[in-house]
């Protein structure tokens, strides 16, 4: 007789286990089936383009917001972002997806890391409960909120009968009233704004978009208040003050009602709203030039006005705590007994704490949100999710560990694990060998990139990515070696009491004519040091990671000045104007207008694109298609990849020097495999940065600044750049990266090592010499890193 009883059949809601795709074409998958286990930590490998992104962004994560989205009233649909339904044939056992991406944080100027994380909001609650004096409630201490008053009558309707009432009302707000809670004023170069010898009908004004002829010319020269003929320089006070600062009026030109409003309010409302870095080149160029931003001299740049500034909690006001180090601030937190807000204290206290934990330690709360680095932006989103209480909810990573030096990679490994451990879905796109060696799962998609990726080479355990000879397995225990013999510098650049944020008066002369890396713990003041001391000088490019700002008409041949020279060429060959070449002037198609498809609004529900049919996505039109050159016609051009233009331009019929110049950078950036038609809003992170070296390098530039230029880039590819920096340097140009990846540390002639912590235990140069003596003397947390990596 058997007595233990056998084990029930599992129950059918637990059989749910697998996350299935089947039929992926998004972008350039080619059919991919797979199936990735729920509960699990699984990364997404390959090289660059060849399909990650697509199957974990453009896919899973897409589908699963769609799905989130469509649950909502249309009413509320109408005001989210709209997706498309991803090209899959089915996906199922999808969990709710939290993308937490690399897109750097939002361009309002009211934005910190404190208000960004609900650090702010716990920290005004607290100042309003404990601040002595109590000056009122939490908004009193938020630089968000202005204080107003007014007073009036109110009509109330008693028992039948209407009386008026005089009522009168305050909010007390802590904004400063000077700079309204931005931190810094603006003050105008007014000989930018406009020409004073010309007339306003001669086209004195020189701000963008304010041409005479164009709208805002036609108001100001019909709005009666100056003449529009007459020479700014003999306008009367009264003329100028009207054309510079009139408060909004209503006037009526051309038997058109508008509102009328001075030079000076309209730039401050349509440019000065606006982050200086979300703005297109020219309108950037413009405000750089005009406008000068200085510390608020009123609250000093806190944001803050007098009234909030003055309550204080152990002598510390609100707007000193903002200003601490988060890992200081967090001290004083836990040093506050207060048995009241004992509960609230607990929660800012976790919070704080969870920024030391992932490595963020070294920031403040007051700072701007969107001077944060792509990494500091992706980690300050993922404290949010640490202490959430979702489980069962597939967090998507993007290269989480991009900005981190070797010894934060354990770290960030640690919180990916607690994520999975609370039983969530963890997907990671990532090259970096530490990380993919945590996986539960691993999928390696390839075997190229471009057209020649979009398949799945691999899935599996690490040990079986290893033996498997895919390009990542044969790649992922590479180790560098240390080069033999280091070029000798040309001549130095120095740099002589650097204080920029954290760096604490620091000299240092950065040798010219070698490759040298800077590098150091995240937060430790490298791109301080760079950024602050060295990129602004006569003969530096520097090519870092800010975002390409571009529309989705925008591609890497627009981008890059190529599209030019083919254009031409086209014109040339065939005797037709070049504009006829262009997508977005006279050859568009009128269907779409050159835009390829046909974006159909449904008010209420959410929009649709679909392929224009007059010219099928080609977006030309049907009589430009018939012009050739080399016998390919002008959409057949731009659907090439780098490398197959490569060859076109490069002899034949169809030879263009100049375009094959262009195309021979883009190759050699490693960029080979993107089409010359691909929008820009489609290329990864790495893809943007290596397309603007790949524009940087034809300038004649001496020294070249690269900020981490092996973001997203495969195990494999890295081999190639450093090729690339070689060449750079052998040609004459002195090299300066900021790079924590060890194999760039390796290759260097010259090591800058900051540290030796972040923040204020940062700011130093803790080694300055060649990779073989850091990793000889091991002095720092970089050289132990390095030694471990090339095996010393």
């Amino acid at each position: 007789m058997r007595t233990d009883t056998p084990s029930p059949a599992p129950h059918a809601a637990d059989t749910h286990d697998m996350i299935r795709v089947q039929g992926a074409r998004e972008n350039n998958l080619k059919d991919v089936s797979i199936e990735i286990p729920k509960r699990r930590l699984t990364v997404f490998t390959g090289v660059s383009g060849s399909g990650k992104s697509s199957l974990v962004f453009g896919t899973i994560a897409a589908e699963s917001q769609r799905l989130i989205n469509e649950t909502y009233s249309t009413f509320v649909q109408g005001f989210m972002p709209t997706l498309a339904r991803p090209e899959v044939d089915v996906l199922d056992g999808l969990t709710t997806a939290i993308i937490v991406d690399q897109e750097r944080m939002g361009g309002n100027p009211r934005s910190t890391v404190g208000t960004a994380t609900d650090a702010n909001a716990m920290l005004r609650i607290l100042f309003s409960r404990l601040g002595q004096p109590h000056i009122g409630s939490a908004q009193a201490f938020s630089f968000n909120v202005a204080s107003i008053s007014g007073a009036g009558a109110v009509t109330i309707e008693r028992g039948g009968q209407t009386t008026k009432e005089r009522r009168s009302f305050t909010v007390t707000g802590g904004m400063c009233p000077r700079c309204e809670g931005i931190g810094s004023v603006t003050d105008f170069d007014l000989s930018a704004l406009y020409d004073d010898s010309k007339s306003l009908n001669e086209g004195a004004l020189t701000i963008p978009g304010y041409s005479v002829d164009g709208w805002y010319g036609r108001i100001f020269s019909g709005c009666g208040f100056f003449d529009p003929d007459k020479p700014i320089r003999k306008f009367t006070k009264k003329e100028l003050h009207d054309l510079l600062y009139k408060e909004p009026t209503k006037i009526k030109v051309e038997g058109i009602n508008l509102t009328y409003e001075g030079l000076i309010p309209k730039i401050q409302k349509s440019f000065l709203a606006k982050d200086v870095d979300a703005m297109q080149p020219h309108i950037r160029a413009f405000v750089e030039r005009a406008v000068t931003f200085t510390t608020c001299p009123d609250c000093d740049g806190t944001r803050l006005n007098d009234t909030a500034r003055s309550s204080k909690i152990a002598g510390i006001s609100i707007a000193d705590a903002c200003a601490m180090q988060i890992s200081d601030l967090a001290d004083w937190v836990r040093a506050l007994d207060e048995p009241s807000v004992a509960p609230l204290l607990t929660a800012l206290g976790a919070t704080l704490d969870s920024f030391v934990k992932i490595g963020l330690g070294y920031l403040s709360l007051n700072r701007p949100s969107g001077t944060l680095s792509g990494g500091e932006a992706q980690r300050t989103k993922m404290i949010r999710h640490l202490g959430s209480s979702l489980t069962d909810v597939t967090y998507v990573f993007d290269e989480p560990t991009i900005g981190l030096h070797p010894h934060d990679i354990q770290r960030m490994n640690e919180l990916l694990l607690q994520l999975r451990n609370k039983g969530n879905t963890v997907l990671v796109v990532e090259h970096k060998p530490e990380t993919i060696a945590i996986a539960d799962h691993v999928v390696d998609l390839g075997p190229g990139a471009g057209t020649a990726g979009g398949e799945v080479v691999f899935e599996g355990t690490v040990e079986g990515l290893r033996a498997s000879g895919t390009r990542t397995g044969r790649h992922l225990d590479d180790r560098a070696h240390l080069k033999p013999t280091v070029r000798t510098p040309s001549g130095r650049l120095e740099v002589r009491g650097a204080d920029t944020h954290n760096l604490q008066n620091v000299d240092v002369d950065i040798p010219l004519g070698v490759l040298t890396v800077v590098t150091g713990v995240a937060g430790s003041g490298k791109s301080s040091l760079i950024h602050g001391s060295v990129s602004g000088r006569d003969g530096v490019v520097t090519v870092d990671q800010g975002a390409i700002r571009g529309s989705r008409r925008s591609n890497p041949a627009t981008y890059t000045g190529l599209l030019d020279p083919i254009r031409k060429a086209f014109a040339k060959a065939n005797g037709v104007k070049p504009a006829l070449f262009s997508a977005n002037s006279e050859g568009a198609c009128p269907a779409c207008n050159g835009a390829g498809v046909i974006y159909t609004d449904l008010a209420m529900m959410a929009g649709v694109a679909t392929t224009c049919e007059e010219c099928e996505g080609k977006r030309f039109q049907a009589s430009v298609l018939e012009y050739h050159l080399g016998g390919r016609d002008i959409s057949e051009v731009l659907a090439m990849s780098v490398n197959e233009a490569e060859e076109f331009f490069g002899a034949g019929e169809a030879r263009t020097p100049t375009a094959h110049k262009i195309l021979d950078r883009l190759a050699d950036v490693g960029l080979g495999y993107l089409t010359l038609g691909q929008p820009l809003t489609t290329l990864s992170g790495g893809e943007r940065q290596r397309l603007k070296l790949a524009t940087q390098m034809a300038t004649t530039g001496g020294v070249y600044v690269l900020d981490e230029p092996t973001t997203g880039l495969h195990l494999a590819d890295v081999e190639h750049l450093l090729a690339l920096l070689d060449r750079l340097v052998d040609s004459g140009k002195s090299v300066i990266v900021i790079e924590h990846h060890q194999a760039v540390m390796a290759h260097a002639d010259w090591i800058i090592d900051l540290g030796p912590g972040a923040g204020h235990d940062g700011g130093r140069i803790v080694f300055e010499g060649t990779p073989a003596d850091l990793v000889a003397a091991r002095p720092t947390l970089t050289g132990e890193h390095l030694a471990a990596y090339v095996g010393a």
